[in-house]
């Protein structure tokens, strides 16, 4: 089951690429300080926007 505690409490960051809340999972525990993107989508897209941006200069 899941976590059943007060979540309110969990840490939580914005997303790098589009600003949304985030908030602390176990799967994240090892690397939470690593974590910058909410999702694969804001991954891609950010990598894209920065080589994008690379290839205009």
């Amino acid at each position: 089951m899941g976590f059943k505690g007060n979540k309110s409490s969990l840490p939580s960051k914005p997303c790098v690429a589009c600003g949304r809340e985030m908030t602390w999972r176990k799967s994240w525990a090892k690397n939470w300080d690593d974590v910058k993107y909410c999702s694969d989508a804001c991954r891609a897209s950010k990598s894209k926007a920065v080589v994008n941006a690379a290839a205009k200069k």
